[in-house]
This record gives C-alpha cells, sequence and structure tokens, in this order.
C-alpha cells in the first residue's frame, strides 16, 4: 500500500536578456549596430512570455501545494479535541474549522501546522495539530506491526516557534510511531481503550532533530505484561549531528521485524535494533506526522511546514 503527502513546487524561469551575434565588420555605421541589438533584445522577451505561459500555474504568480490526504485524519487543538477525517479533510483549503490551524502556504507550496497550548487528546497534557495515519480512510482499526514493515519519508522545516523564559525555544514532535492494542489485547489487560505508548517521538528542538524512544524495563516481562503503557520507559533523547534550525530538511523513518533506522537527509542514521525494538512487535502501529507542542506556557505556538510526506507498506 502507498499513499503520498506531497507539495507540487512550480518554478518559472525567466530567461536572460541577451543573444550572442554574429561578430560585426568593424567599419559598420552605428545606427546599423543600434539597430541590430534592437532586434536581438526582442527574441529572448519573446521567449520568456512563451516560458511563462508554458510554466505558470493556477494564480500565475503564486504556488499550491498538490496534497493527498485521503489516508490521514487531523487532530486540533480546540473542541475536545476537534478531529477531521477523510473525506471531509481533502478540502482543508476551504474548510472553516481547518483554516486557522492548517493551510497553504502560496509562497513556497507548503502545507503549514499551526498550534498552541488548548484542546488535548487522552493521556497528555499537550495541544496539537497533527496527522493520524489511517491505512483504511475514515477508520483507526486497521495497522501495521514491524514484522509487516513501514516506511515514513518527509521534507519539513520549522516556520516559527516560540521561546521559553530562558530563551530556548520550545519544542515540538514532528513526527511519530504510536502503539496500539488490537481490541483482544485491549481486553485481556483490562482496558477501556486502544491507547498504547509511541515506541518514536522525533522533536524538533531547539534547532535540533531529536529522537526519543521507550524501552521495555523488564526484559523477564510476559508479552501480556509488555503490553501494559507503564511497561514502557523512556529512553534519554538524542540529537542528530546536524543542526537544522529553520532551514527545510528530510528525514526518513524505516521499520522491519525488530529493527527501526531514523535518516536525517540521507547524512546520518540512527539505527536500533536490540531486543526492546524485538520485543514491541506485539504491538499494532501508526505514523503521525505534524505538530505535536509540548509546553502549556501562555502565548506558546509552532508553526510547521511540510513539503512532501510519503508513507509506504
Amino acid at each position: 500500500m502507498k499513499y503520498i503527502i506531497y507539495a507540487a513546487f512550480f518554478m518559472v524561469m525567466a530567461m536572460g536578456n541577451g543573444c550572442g551575434g554574429d561578430d560585426m565588420e568593424e567599419d559598420i555605421m552605428e545606427e546599423q549596430v543600434d539597430e541590430d541589438k534592437d532586434e536581438e533584445t526582442e527574441t529572448p522577451d519573446d521567449e520568456t512570455d512563451e516560458n511563462n505561459e508554458s510554466e505558470l500555474v493556477e494564480g500565475v504568480d503564486y504556488f499550491l501545494p498538490n496534497i493527498d490526504l485521503n489516508n490521514w485524519k487531523v487532530t486540533l487543538p480546540i473542541g475536545n479535541p476537534t478531529e477531521v477525517k477523510p473525506p471531509e479533510i481533502l478540502n482543508y483549503a476551504t474548510n472553516e474549522t481547518l483554516l486557522p490551524f492548517m493551510y497553504n502556504d502560496s509562497t513556497d507550496g507548503s502545507l503549514v501546522f499551526y498550534t498552541y497550548p488548548g484542546a488535548t487528546t487522552a493521556n497528555t497534557s499537550y495541544s496539537r495539530t497533527e496527522l493520524r495515519e489511517q491505512m483504511v480512510a475514515g477508520s483507526n482499526s486497521t495497522n501495521w506491526t514491524f514484522a509487516q514493515g513501514a516506511n515514513m519519508k518527509g521534507t519539513l522545516a520549522m516556520e516559527e516557534i516560540s521561546k521559553e523564559s530562558d530563551g530556548d525555544y520550545h519544542r515540538t514532535i514532528i513526527m511519530q510511531i504510536h502503539g496500539r492494542l488490537t481490541n483482544d489485547q485491549r481486553d485481556l489487560i483490562g482496558e477501556d481503550d486502544n491507547n498504547a505508548p509511541p515506541i518514536l517521538k522525533i522533536y524538533w528542538n531547539n534547532g535540533y532533530v531529536r529522537v526519543h524512544l521507550k524501552y521495555l524495563k523488564d526484559l523477564n516481562a510476559t508479552d501480556t505484561e509488555a503490553l501494559e503503557t507503564d511497561a514502557w520507559g523512556d529512553v534519554g533523547g538524542v540529537n542528530f549531528d546536524e543542526k537544522v534550525d529553520f532551514n527545510k530538511f528530510t528525514l526518513e523513518v524505516r521499520v522491519s521485524d525488530g529493527k527501526m533506522e531514523i535518516t536525517l537527509n540521507g547524512d546520518q542514521t540512527m539505527t536500533y535494533d536490540d531486543i526492546h525494538m524485538q520485543r514491541w512487535g506485539i504491538f499494532e502501529n501508526y505514523f503521525k506526522a505534524g505538530n505535536y507542542l509540548t509546553t502549556l506556557d501562555e502565548g506558546a505556538f509552532a508553526k510547521v511546514k511540510y513539503y512532501a510526506l510519503e508513507v509506504t507498506h
């Protein structure tokens, strides 16, 4: 299965004025030289007009992303909180509920996710404008396992984010792999929902891309015991070496049986293939992407731009 969110880039190339001409005789008259120059400048101008007409898109002078959201829903920092699923999410550009939080930037063809402290989902204190993968559009019930494998690749950038009182930027989660209990697993451990921990959280953290994982606290725990949320602890986060700041970057997450790889800009890769990844195989999973702001500070906010997002199974 393959589905893509991508932003299409349309570039208008203006050809330079002036073309090389044949060498002129030294004794050519000045009037003829001026006349030839006039003729030379006409050709590039005509060619520029033709190229503009062939390459410009709807709106002529602004850029529109070409986006497919058929297999994603979005959660907003309003309501209880508010969710918008397919097919309604497909009309995000004219949806009055979505417009303040998820909109096109026509200057570069990106999709902007804006959020601030507001309404939250269960099991968290923080708010988000974040996409949740739905392998079957409109349903959370069909998900994937590590044994089945999955890839997510995105091109994105931090546009703007508020600062803490000490001057450091707030941080926000830009990608996740979240666990999910099957209905049978949920009933087995007596839970009232299908929530499981996130095995992966990737943050924009003060200009760096920072990776956070979970680990199984007791490796002797049974598979049933390992289904409990408190069976898993947080591994301290690790930054990629490259500082991305507010520049565009590409992030890829590749999952296979007992293994996870995260790559930044096709350069540095963090690989995890230990016993904790193997034990995680009991869970179903789904991808998340967007802007999950991890602060309750008054006046805090963040804007994350996505230029491309691709998921494959």
